[in-house]
C-alpha cells in the first residue's frame, strides 16, 4: 500500500500536466489555423470539428486493443511521445501545408469547398497528435485500475473489451465537449465481473479532477498568461516538454505491466454469458445511436450559447477562455458526482430517463438566464467594481450561468451512457468514438446550418426537447418527460426572441440578421439616424458619419497619381467603398468576413445610388487575410477599415505578416492605407501596431481622417516603393479626379487641406513606436493587448488622441519631395500646427444651441488657430457660419466678428474669405 500511494499521486501530478497540455495546444492550434483558414464560419467551425474527428478515431481504432493488452504503459507513454513529437513536427509543417491549402481553397470557393477542404485539412495535418490524444484515455485507466490492485474478469468475446471511463484529463485538445468529459466510474454492465482486490469497482475520480484541474488551468495560463508573454510558438513548446515528461515519468514511475486479466469466479463467468446472450444488435445500436446524439447535442448547446454570449460578453479572446473553463468544470463537476453517487441507482432502469428528463430542464434553465444576461452582466459589474479584472469576472458569471446546471447533468449522463453501452457489450473505445463523432457533427449542424435558419431561442429549445425524445419510450408518456416537454413548448411560444439589440427611445429596428458568426443589426434612431451593428457591439458606422467615411476612401485614393483598382478590406456601411467607387476610372473589390453585413450595407449605399448597384463596386465576402494571400490581383490602392482590434480574431489584421502580405498585393505605384480605430485602442497598442507597421513599411507615415475628438481615427500609409509625395503631381490629381464642389463636401479642395491632413513622417513614427512589441502572428500582442481598454477604459478619446499628437511631430521635408515649393512647405507646416491647436482647442468645449455661448467659447482659440494658418477653414467656416446667424440677432456682433476674421487674412496671398459651397 505504500508503494501504491506515491504511485497514484504521481498519476495524478500526470494527468493535471497532461489536461494542462492538451487544452494549450486546442488554443494554439485553434489560432494558428484561423490564420491560414480564414475567419469565416465554414473555417473556424471545421477545425474544432476535426479535432473531435480525430480523438473519435483514436478511440475507435485503438480503444479496444488497449483494453485488452498487458501493458497498457507502453500504449500510455508512446501516445504522450506521439503528441509531443507531432506538436513538434507541426512547427516545420505549417507554413508549408498552410500555403499548400489556401490555394486549393482559391479565392471565392463554395461554402461546401471550403468546408470539406478546411476540416479535410486540419482533420489530417493535427490527425496522429489528435488519435494519440483519444487513444491515451483506455491506456491511462488500465494503468491506474492496475495501480490500485483491481483485476478485471476476461470480457467475454473481444468486442466486449470496454475500458472503463474516459478520463478528465483527456478532455482536452479541443473546446470541452460533452462526450469528453466523462472520466466516469465503473459502468453497471461492463462485462467484466469485476474480482475486486482492494476495491469494489474500477474508479477514476481522483485522476478525473487532477486532470481536469490541469485542463481548466491550461485554457486560462495560455490565455491570460502564456501567449501573451512568449508567444504561441514557445507556448506549444511547453505542451511539448509536458507530453515528453509524462511519457518518461510514467515509464518509471508507474507500474509497466498490468495484473493479467483474472478468471472470474463461475457464477460471475455464467451471468457474464447470461447478460452477453441477452444483449441483441439492436439495443447496441440504441446505445451507441444514445451516445452520438448526446454528444452531438451537448457541443451544439455549447456553440449556440457561445454565439447568443457574444452579444453581451465582449467576444476577446479572454471571453471564450473563460466560456471554455466553466464548460470544464461542470462536466467534471457531473462526472464525479455520477461516481460518488451510482451505486444508489445501479439498478434502477429509470435513472437514465431522469437525467435526461433532469438535463432537458437544465438545459432550459440555462437558456432561460440568456434572456437576463444583461442585467446579470451590469449587476455583476456593479458589485464588483471597475476594471479588467471585474469584467472578466462577469463574463464567468455570464458562462456559469448558462452552463453549469447543463454541463453538471451532461457530465453525469455520459457517464451513465457509457455503463448502459458497457451492460450492451460495447467497449469502452467504441462509446467514446462514437459520442466524439456526434460532438465533430454539432458544429456544421448547430453554427452553420440551424441557428442562421432557425435563430438561437428555437434551436436551444430543439436541444432541450431532443433530450427528452432520447428517453425510453415508456417514460415519453410519463410525467418525467410530458412536464419538461410541456414546459419547453410554452417557453417557445412565450418568450421573445433571443437576441440582444439596443434600440434608443423613440426609434426602430430596420433590419437583424443572426448568421453563423455573428448578429448583424441596422437601428434607427428617433432622428432618423441609422447605425449598423455587429452583435450590438461594435458600431461599423452610421448615416452620420458618411464625411469621415468617404474621407477614409478619398485621401488614399488621392494621394495616388492614377489609381485603376482599389481594394477595401472591411465593408462597414460600403459608404468608404461606394465613394471610391464613384470614381469612373476606378474598379473597387470589397472584401468583408460577414455576408449579413454585406446586406445590411445596402440600407447606407443604395438612398445615394438611387436603388442602384454600382457596376464598378464588387462586394466579396470572404476573410481579409485569407483574400490577400490568396488573390493574383495587384490594386493600385488597398484601404484596411478600421477594424476593433480586441475583437476576437480583429487583431491578425494588424500583425507584420499581414502588412507583407498587403504589400505584396500592390502594383507598382501602389499605395496602403490602414486605419487605426483611436477610439478602441490605447496608445501602447497604438504603438504596436504602427511599429509592425514600419516593418513591412518603413518609409510610413500617418494621417487623420478627421479632427473628430468623439472618435478619431488615424491612418497608417505605405507605398510599394517607398517615395516622397510631389506636389505637382497631387494638383493635378485633384483637377482632374472631380469637381473642386464636390471636394470640398469632404474639406478636400486644394493639395494644402489634403496634405494637411497629415500628422507624422518615418522618422516620427519610428521614434513613437521605438521598444514596442511586434504584433505578429506569432506573438499576437494586439489581440491579448487591445481588450484591456475595452474592459476598463483608462482614458477618453480626445485624452488619447492629444497625446498621440503630443507624442509625434510633423516635419514636411520628410513627406515632400526633393525640390518642393519652400513657401507651400512653410504654409503645411503651419497648417499642420494650426490643425494641432484646433484639435487641443476642441476639448474644452460644451455645445450648446445658443449662438452667443458658443462663440463666447470658441471665438478666441478659432482666431488663434487662423493666426496660426489663415488657410486653416475647419475653424474659419464655424465663425462665418456663427457671423451668419448673428446677423439675424446681432447685426454688430455679427460685423465685429468679421472683422476679426478679416484680420487673420493679413499676409494671405491668395483666395478670399468664403463659406462652403
Amino acid at each position: 500500500m505504500e508503494t501504491v500511494i506515491p504511485r497514484h499521486r504521481a498519476a495524478l501530478v500526470l494527468m493535471a500536466a497532461s489536461g494542462f497540455a492538451g487544452l494549450g495546444y486546442q488554443l494554439v492550434w485553434t489560432q494558428q489555423s484561423a490564420l491560414w483558414l480564414g475567419h469565416e464560419a465554414a473555417a473556424v467551425l471545421a477545425v474544432v470539428a476535426a479535432f473531435f474527428g480525430g480523438i473519435s478515431l483514436g478511440a475507435l481504432v485503438f480503444g479496444e486493443r488497449i483494453e485488452r493488452s498487458p501493458v497498457p504503459l507502453h500504449w500510455y507513454a508512446a501516445c504522450e511521445a506521439v503528441i509531443a513529437a507531432w506538436a513538434l513536427l507541426l512547427l516545420v509543417l505549417s507554413n508549408p501545408f498552410s500555403a499548400w491549402v489556401l490555394g486549393l481553397i482559391g479565392e471565392q470557393p463554395s461554402a461546401a469547398w471550403q468546408w470539406t477542404v478546411a476540416f479535410g485539412a486540419t482533420f489530417l495535418l493535427l490527425l496522429p497528435a489528435t488519435a494519440a490524444m483519444g487513444a491515451t484515455l483506455p491506456a491511462i485507466e488500465r494503468v491506474t485500475a492496475s495501480m490500485r490492485g483491481e483485476s478485471c474478469s476476461i470480457a467475454p468475446p473481444p468486442g466486449e473489451q470496454r475500458s472503463v471511463a474516459p478520463l478528465p484529463g483527456e478532455q482536452r485538445s479541443v473546446a470541452p465537449r460533452l462526450g469528453e468529459q466523462r472520466s466516469i466510474a465503473p459502468r453497471l454492465g461492463e462485462q467484466r465481473s469485476i474480482a475486486p482486490r482492494l476495491g469494489e469497482q474500477r474508479s477514476i475520480a481522483s485522476l478525473y479532477a487532477a486532470n481536469t484541474l490541469g485542463a481548466v488551468l491550461g485554457v486560462l495560463a495560455t490565455a491570460f498568461w502564456l501567449v501573451p508573454a512568449i508567444g504561441l510558438t514557445r507556448t506549444a513548446a511547453l505542451c511539448i516538454a509536458l507530453n515528453a515528461t509524462c511519457a518518461v515519468a510514467a515509464w518509471f514511475v508507474l507500474p509497466r505491466s498490468t495484473a493479467p486479466l483474472a478468471a472470474p469466479p463461475m457464477a460471475a463467468v455464467a451471468s457474464s454469458a447470461a447478460s452477453s446472450a441477452a444483449s441483441s444488435a439492436a439495443s447496441r445500436r440504441a446505445a451507441l445511436a444514445r451516445l452520438a446524439a448526446t454528444g452531438l447535442l451537448g457541443i451544439g448547446y455549447e456553440v449556440v450559447v457561445v454565439r447568443v454570449l457574444g452579444q453581451v460578453a465582449e467576444d476577446t479572446v479572454y471571453t471564450f477562455a473563460l466560456l471554455l473553463a466553466v464548460y470544464l468544470v461542470g462536466t467534471a463537476l457531473g462526472a464525479a458526482a455520477y461516481a460518488r453517487l451510482q451505486a444508489r441507482s445501479a439498478g434502477d432502469e429509470r435513472t437514465g430517463d431522469r437525467m435526461l428528463a433532469a438535463l432537458a430542464i437544465a438545459c432550459l434553465a440555462g437558456t432561460t438566464s440568456l434572456w437576463a444576461a444583461e442585467r446579470v452582466r451590469d449587476a455583476a459589474q456593479h458589485a464588483l467594481g471597475g476594471g479588467m479584472a471585474a469584467a472578466l469576472a462577469s463574463e464567468a458569471v455570464l458562462a456559469m450561468c448558462a452552463f453549469a446546471l447543463p454541463t453538471v447533468a451532461m457530465g453525469a449522463l455520459f457517464s451513465h451512457l457509457a455503463r448502459q453501452a458497457s451492460a450492451a457489450g460495447i467497449s469502452f473505445g467504441r462509446a467514446l468514438g462514437y459520442n466524439t463523432i456526434g460532438a465533430a457533427a454539432a458544429p456544421l449542424v448547430f453554427g452553420v446550418l440551424l441557428a442562421p435558419w432557425l435563430g438561437a431561442k428555437a434551436v436551444l429549445l430543439v436541444i432541450a426537447l431532443a433530450y427528452l425524445a432520447l428517453a425510453s419510450r415508456v417514460a415519453r408518456l410519463r410525467p418525467v418527460v410530458l412536464v419538461p416537454a410541456a414546459v419547453v413548448l410554452a417557453t417557445a411560444f412565450v418568450a421573445p426572441r433571443l437576441a440582444f439589440v439596443d434600440v434608443p427611445e423613440g426609434g426602430r429596428i430596420v433590419s437583424y440578421a443572426e448568421g453563423a458568426m455573428a448578429s448583424v443589426s441596422v437601428v434607427e434612431d428617433a432622428a432618423g439616424v441609422a447605425r449598423l451593428r455587429i452583435d450590438n457591439h461594435a458600431q461599423e458606422g452610421s448615416s452620420a458619419t458618411r464625411f469621415v467615411d468617404g474621407r477614409q476612401a478619398l485621401l488614399p485614393m488621392l494621394l495616388h497619381p492614377a489609381p485603376k483598382r482599389a481594394l477595401f478590406l472591411g465593408l462597414g456601411t460600403g459608404v468608404t467603398a461606394s465613394t471610391a467607387a464613384g470614381e469612373a476610372a476606378v474598379e473597387v473589390d470589397a472584401v468583408e468576413l460577414l455576408p449579413e453585413v454585406i446586406a445590411a450595407s445596402a440600407h447606407f449605399t443604395q438612398p445615394a445610388q438611387q436603388g442602384t448597384p454600382n457596376p464598378r463596386l464588387h462586394l466579396v465576402a470572404a476573410d481579409a487575410r485569407r483574400w490577400v494571400k490568396i488573390t493574383t490581383t495587384r490594386y493600385d490602392v488597398i484601404v484596411a477599415d478600421n477594424f476593433h482590434p480586441a475583437r476576437s480574431g480583429s487583431g491578425a489584421l494588424y500583425t507584420v505578416e499581414h502588412f507583407d502580405a498587403v504589400r505584396a498585393r500592390l502594383a507598382e505605384h501602389g499605395l496602403f492605407c490602414q486605419w487605426l480605430p483611436l477610439h478602441q485602442l490605447d496608445l501602447a497598442t497604438v504603438r504596436s501596431i504602427v511599429r509592425s507597421f514600419m516593418a513591412a513599411f518603413p518609409e510610413g507615415s500617418a494621417i487623420l481622417a478627421s479632427n473628430s475628438l468623439q472618435t478619431p481615427v488615424l491612418g497608417l500609409l505605405g507605398r510599394a516603393e517607398g517615395g516622397r509625395i510631389d506636389v505637382a503631381a497631387v494638383r493635378e490629381r485633384l483637377r482632374t479626379i472631380r469637381s473642386t464642389e464636390a471636394l470640398a463636401a469632404y474639406g478636400l479642395d486644394d493639395e494644402l487641406a489634403l496634405l494637411g491632413s497629415f500628422v507624422a513622417g518615418p522618422s516620427a513614427l519610428a521614434r513613437f513606436a521605438a521598444g514596442a512589441g511586434l504584433n505578429t502572428d506569432d506573438h499576437p500582442v494586439v489581440a491579448y493587448r487591445a481588450p484591456r481598454i475595452t474592459y476598463a477604459p483608462d482614458s477618453l478619446p480626445e485624452e488619447r488622441l492629444s497625446s498621440l499628437l503630443h507624442a509625434l511631430a510633423f516635419e514636411p521635408k520628410e513627406l515632400l519631395a526633393a525640390g518642393s515649393d519652400a513657401a507651400f512647405s512653410q504654409r503645411l507646416a503651419a497648417y499642420a500646427a494650426a490643425r494641432d491647436r484646433f484639435i487641443e482647442a476642441g476639448r474644452g468645449v460644451v455645445p450648446s444651441g445658443d449662438v452667443r455661448s458658443m462663440l463666447a467659447q470658441v471665438r478666441e482659440p478659432l482666431l488663434a488657430v487662423l493666426r496660426t494658418s489663415p488657410d486653416f477653414r475647419p475653424a474659419r467656416d464655424p465663425l462665418l457660419r456663427m457671423a451668419a446667424v448673428l446677423d439675424r440677432v446681432d447685426p454688430a456682433a455679427a460685423e465685429a466678428l468679421r472683422a476679426d476674421l478679416a484680420g487673420t487674412q493679413l499676409g494671405r496671398a491668395h483666395a478670399p474669405v468664403t463659406s462652403l459651397p
